[in-house]
């Protein structure tokens, strides 16, 4: 996938694949009739690494890495994660903010030359629900991403047995590759 087609999409799909010992994410274009087209990304994440990192490839045969995202430290409390392209050059960070994250889960993503985007759960009586009532934990999350009150993207959950997302990308400057680091994160990372 050529970076240029990537950047020009403005929709994704992101499907978690079930597996025992990985994390495993497929992002796909999205077809005229708003099914999955093909596919854009595979991500993969090892469960209950000392140090979350999460590598995304052009494909699930796993050969060329497109991105990854890597904590800095090892404490997930309010960890921030570094977004890099194939070759280790720096693409942006996102991080937790843990004290708005109590009630609603809050993240914070930065893209140089860009104001801060914080995305937010669109609703608070779900974010509540998911905290304090166990047996509703399942509940579907929503995200939405602003800088400055102006929309940038968002993350829909969507029902269903296995995790499935739609991404809608508004800001043409935003880079597609932070904004699927970010989307995967949210499910990856989210329960913790």
């Amino acid at each position: 996938m050529q970076l240029d087609s990537l950047q020009a999409r403005q929709q994704f799909h992101i499907r978690q694949r079930l597996r025992m010992m990985v994390n495993q994410y497929e992002v796909h274009a999205v077809a005229p009739d708003g099914s999955e087209g093909e596919l854009l990304a595979f991500a993969q994440q090892k469960r209950l690494a000392f140090k979350e990192q999460v590598t995304i490839y052009t494909d699930d045969s796993k050969q060329q890495p497109l991105l990854g995202f890597k904590a800095r430290q090892r404490l997930d409390l309010g960890a921030t994660y570094d977004v890099t392209d194939h070759a280790g050059t720096p693409i942006g960070l996102f991080r937790k903010d843990f004290a708005q994250s109590l009630l609603r889960s809050t993240w914070h993503v930065e893209q140089a030359g860009l104001p801060q985007v914080t995305g937010q759960e669109r609703s608070l009586p779900v974010a509540l629900l998911r905290r304090f009532v166990d047996s509703l934990s399942w509940l579907p999350y929503h995200f939405d991403f602003t800088a400055g009150g102006q929309p940038v993207f968002s993350v829909v959950k969507k029902w269903g047995l296995r995790d499935r997302y739609v991404v809608q990308v508004q800001d043409p400057q935003i880079d597609r590759r932070l904004v699927i680091a970010m989307a995967v994160a949210l499910d990856a990372l989210q329960a913790r």
